[in-house]
């Protein structure tokens, strides 16, 4: 019985087993949602590359803003006094470091003193179509780029000495005082100048780790050329200074007096120019540099008594382009041809 029962005792369970229905299986991806897939992965590139073209655009408009090009009539200035103090072999690491605080404190500079004038600037129809009067830039924005370029300074100034650690506050006050300046004082261009000079004493003292009278040399000549043309670039503001209260030598003393402050301040960048080879060892080839940079300075006051905006921008920027250009090269060739 037991043996006769067993088939029967099986005969459900093999049911069961012929009746499971396999899993049902993934349905197949129709063309349609592939090309969904496909479509949102587009526009998920797309949208990036937009995200990215955006920032780009306002990277272009923040250094627009800063003048960064003009980073040219600092960063030269440096190199040089690296040139001089190292005898023409500086340590890559503090040039690095010194070149990239002199960047970062020149255009921390001009942030501040886009925001802090902006008021100023609206009412000048001079200035009035910059960044943050059109409204292409906010004051936000640019203060908070003059932050981070601020935070640069400090850390590189940190790497570098503790001598330029201490003399951060200096730099601070001259730096974030001059767009205050022109409310008190005609001195305002002189304090810019100084302001500017404060990458060439800098770099020599993030090079050699003390201070020495022989940095005068080449850091007057430095103040006293940015003061210059300043000047000349503040000559067709006369009217809308004295309206406003500002104060500059052209609206203090008048065109014509202006013109022998800016005059006299070139005299003296030209004469610290042809002192540095007794300061520093130089080749006779660094002569002819200096002797250029002399007789670009003498055209710039020629081309400046065209009076018209065109002309003092001109004079004021375009040349004076060239000028530390043309000097870092000749000082190059004066220390590697001895």
């Amino acid at each position: 019985m037991a043996f006769e029962e067993a088939p029967e005792q099986s005969a459900p369970l093999a049911q069961t087993d012929a009746s499971r229905e396999p899993p049902p299986a993934c349905p197949a991806r129709t063309p349609s949602s592939a090309k969904t897939s496909v479509s949102r992965a587009r526009i998920g590139i797309w949208g990036a590359l937009a995200g990215l073209g955006r920032l780009s655009q306002r990277l272009r408009l923040i250094l627009d803003a800063l003048i960064f090009r003009h980073t040219l009539f600092s960063l030269p200035f440096a190199a040089m006094a690296i040139l001089l103090e190292s005898a023409g072999r500086p340590p890559f690491s503090k040039v690095l470091l010194i070149l990239i605080a002199a960047a970062a404190g020149r255009n921390a500079a001009n942030a501040l003193n886009r925001v802090i004038d902006a008021g100023i600037d609206a009412k000048n129809p001079r200035t009035r179509e910059r960044h943050i009067p059109k409204g292409l830039l906010s004051k936000k924005t640019l203060f908070c780029t003059a932050l981070v370029l601020i935070i640069v300074l400090v850390i590189a100034a940190f790497l570098l000495n503790p001598l330029c650690v201490l003399l951060l506050p200096l730099a601070g006050f001259l730096i974030g005082g001059y767009s205050y300046s022109k409310r008190f004082t005609w001195l305002c261009h002189y304090w810019l100048g100084t302001a500017c000079a404060c990458s060439v004493m800098g770099s020599f003292i993030g090079l050699s780790g003390h201070f020495a009278l022989r940095y005068f040399v080449l850091s007057g000549a430095h103040a006293l050329w940015v003061a210059g043309f300043d000047i000349l670039y503040a000559l067709p503001d006369i009217e809308f200074d004295r309206r406003e209260g500002l104060y500059s030598v052209p609206s203090r003393f008048g065109a014509p007096l202006a013109r022998v402050f800016a005059s006299g301040s070139h005299l003296g960048t030209i004469a610290g120019l042809f002192l540095v080879p007794f300061f520093w060892k130089l080749s006779v080839y660094y002569w002819p540099a200096a002797a250029c940079a002399a007789l670009l300075l003498v055209i710039e006051h020629l081309i400046a008594l065209g009076k018209t905006e065109r002309h003092i921008r001109l004079a004021s920027y375009s040349i004076n382009e060239l000028v530390p250009l043309i000097l870092l090269a000749g000082t190059a060739a004066g220390i590697y041809s001895r």
